[in-house]
């Protein structure tokens, strides 16, 4: 059996690492499954692509589409052209696609339009009920057309079965993300801004912003900011800037001297920040599934989310967009009185065993 493992975005990358060493470990024990990786390049800079390859021991792809830059729709066209030739070249028996990124999209539409190749969404199923979104259409839309969904909660199973898919095509086996987290937890790396800022464990807050409802517009991403700066008692904010926020900020006046604004780190110096610090406050979803299993509160600057089970079941409270809502909540995490949460169900790190284990029972 032949597998695509399709990959383009950060958030991609740790979500595939597990699965790669799941295939990885089948093929040597005999089975019958081999995997070619397929960089579409969506992200194609180092602190945002290839410090992820390094750090979690994900091999270099097999091919690199280099489809990265421009527009939502040129980026889009040029990597179904780029991918429709990979296929052309070498036909797999499977496309695996991940996550809600352009790539994920993408890929599935050129695999269902090649001869109709199956297709298997690792997170199926999950749904913010928002079409602003560009990761809500990529959601629908992959999934309109994917053949076997390996989903990460009882709402996404329940979304799928609304939208008509059969109980022989959803996999409930948890979450990928969390596989790469546990797998790395004793491999965390203190960042050098640790010691540069004079952080203490617990008593700073990590923030990650890059929705466009947060920050296309200088003047309300800056409200944002302040808003938090003068909520949070003065203890040290670690803000690693994202490319699309940095294009923002870059000639907005803004400073504070507990405002640190850094480079994007990799995932390793990320989750070492994430793991000691007192509170994470982002518009990400992903980390709010890290922050759950790691006990972190966590804010949610968004009026939605398609990762529900982190706010009924873990750390994370939706807060929304509005500025009004975060000195409340800072007075509660403050007040030592945040919820203290739970993990979800099937993030036990086992995830990518299941999804391996399940293809090797499909026929071709």
């Amino acid at each position: 059996m032949k597998i695509d493992i399709i990959a383009g975005a950060r958030p991609n990358f740790m979500k595939i690492a597990p699965v790669i060493e799941a295939i990885e470990k089948a093929k040597a024990e005999g089975k019958n499954i081999s995997y070619r990786l397929v960089h579409t390049g969506q992200h194609y800079d180092q602190k945002m692509s290839g410090d992820f390859f390094t750090q979690l021991g994900i091999p270099q792809p097999h091919i690199n589409l280099g489809a990265g830059g421009g527009t939502q729709a040129q980026q889009t066209a040029a990597i179904m052209q780029g991918y429709e030739k990979a296929l052309m070249d070498d036909r797999p028996d499977l496309v695996m696609v991940v996550g809600d990124v352009t790539s994920t999209m993408a890929c599935a539409i050129t695999a269902k339009k090649m001869n109709n190749i199956r297709v298997a969404h690792i997170e199926g199923g999950i749904r913010s009920g928002d079409w602003t979104m560009p990761e809500e259409i990529n959601r629908i839309v992959t999934d309109s057309i994917t053949d076997y969904f390996f989903t990460t909660s009882e709402t996404a199973n329940e979304n799928l079965r609304k939208e008509g898919k059969t109980e022989d095509q959803i996999f409930f086996v948890g979450n990928t993300m969390i596989d790469t987290l546990y797998r790395n937890m004793d491999r965390l790396r203190r960042p050098s801004l640790y010691d540069t800022f004079h952080l203490e464990a617990g008593n700073y807050i990590v923030m990650t912003l890059h929705r466009p409802a947060n920050v296309d517009q200088e003047a309300g991403l800056v409200r944002l900011i302040r808003t938090i700066i003068d909520s949070s008692r003065g203890i040290p904010l670690v803000f690693p800037v994202h490319p699309r926020t940095a294009g923002v900020l870059e000639h907005a006046s803004l400073s504070a001297p507990n405002l640190h604004l850094v480079e994007p780190l990799g995932y390793l110096e990320f989750n070492y920040l994430v793991k000691h610090a007192k509170a994470v406050i982002t518009d990400s979803g992903g980390i709010t599934e890290e922050t759950t299993v790691m006990g972190i509160p966590c804010m949610t600057l968004r009026d939605n989310t398609e990762r529900p089970e982190t706010c009924t079941i873990g750390t994370n409270e939706l807060l929304g967009t509005d500025p009004a809502a975060i000195p409340p909540a800072m007075d509660i995490l403050f007040s030592g009185k945040w919820k203290k949460g739970g993990i979800p169900e099937l993030w036990d790190g086992k995830t990518a065993e299941r999804i391996v284990g399940e293809v090797l029972s499909f026929e071709f």
